[in-house]
């Protein structure tokens, strides 16, 4: 069985950004720097043959190449939160390029949990019995007005999440690149 997702990596200078957001939220569990990424699906734990399913539905996806800009910060789990994240513009494309994502893995045989897609990128793990909710969320309000981007998605990866004592380890193990942007407007 392998634990898995598709995901969005992060641009180095995103990436850059975010990482100086963690650095001014008072959490324990920040999400280590090449951890940080915008999951698509999470997949849960597959035997190979559906993994490679799900790769071959993957591979038949082939949406244009969209921009995306992170959009303020803000914190699940409502009165316990248990998890502090960057948050993501509206962008149809991302939808669209989510809902095949879904649909492909489905067809492919993987269990995808039902609920709502809220588009985010986790920043720490909270633990929701700790004190300093307040400081945490004075913080984040602080903050509120985070922006990063845009930035262009040009391909997603099917990525193997090991878990182990600390932080998941994850591993790229298939890159899928998007076509180039369509231009709707003609250009000499």
């Amino acid at each position: 069985m392998i634990r898995a997702f598709a995901a969005i990596d992060m641009p180095d200078d995103i990436r850059a950004a975010l990482v100086r957001v963690q650095e001014s939220l008072p959490v324990k569990r920040p999400v280590p720097p090449e951890n940080l990424h915008l999951t698509l699906v999470f997949l849960g734990e597959l035997p190979e043959p559906v993994l490679d399913d799900v790769h071959l539905a993957f591979s038949a996806i082939n949406p244009p190449g969209f921009d995306l800009t992170l959009d303020g910060l803000g914190l699940f789990g409502g009165g316990r939160p248990r998890l502090a994240y960057a948050g993501v513009g509206e962008s149809a494309e991302l939808r669209h390029l989510q809902s095949k994502l879904e649909q492909a893995a489905r067809g492919a045989g993987a269990s995808i949990e039902r609920r709502r897609y809220t588009p985010h990128v986790s920043l720490a793990y909270l633990d929701p019995t700790a004190s300093g909710r307040d400081r945490l969320e004075r913080a984040i309000a602080a903050r509120a007005d985070f922006r990063a981007g845009p930035f262009p998605v040009t391909g997603f990866g099917l990525y193997r999440s090991d878990l182990g004592h600390g932080s998941a380890c994850y591993t790229e193990l298939v890159h899928y690149p998007l076509s180039a942007p369509r231009r709707d407007t003609y250009v000499p």
